[in-house]
């Protein structure tokens, strides 16, 4: 069970990474833009802003990394960062999209659960 709680932890992590790169470099670029349906003229006046989400989702990439990294003594941390992914989640899908209950608080729900089971 601790295998496929490290590998959902593991991918949790690189999706965030990925979040990060979206939102700080390429957020005004076509990519960007399609991922997250804006157009260039809200991109370009909201390029900041999301430049500052993407550091933080880049904290909670580098939060499951660490977990990760401390082996069996870094559950506590896994689970600290999970419920942070899941709380951001939540609140996204009821501020922004619903379709980010799918993308970070589900996988978070279920990476909670799977090292809560590896115990």
């Amino acid at each position: 069970m601790s295998v496929a709680a490290n590998t959902v932890v593991a991918l949790i992590a690189l999706l965030h990474i990925y979040i990060l790169v979206l939102e700080m470099f390429l957020w005004d670029k076509p990519a960007g833009r399609r991922a997250f349906g804006m157009t260039q003229e809200m991109a370009t006046a909201t390029k900041t802003l999301a430049a500052n989400q993407g550091l933080y989702n880049g904290f909670l990439a580098a939060g499951l990394f660490w977990g990760l990294w401390l082996g069996p003594a870094g559950q506590p941390v896994k689970l600290f960062f999970l419920l942070c992914v899941l709380v951001a989640g939540v609140f996204g899908a009821a501020t922004a999209s619903r379709k980010i209950l799918f993308i970070q608080a589900l996988p978070a729900a279920l990476g909670l659960a799977l090292v809560l089971l590896a115990r």
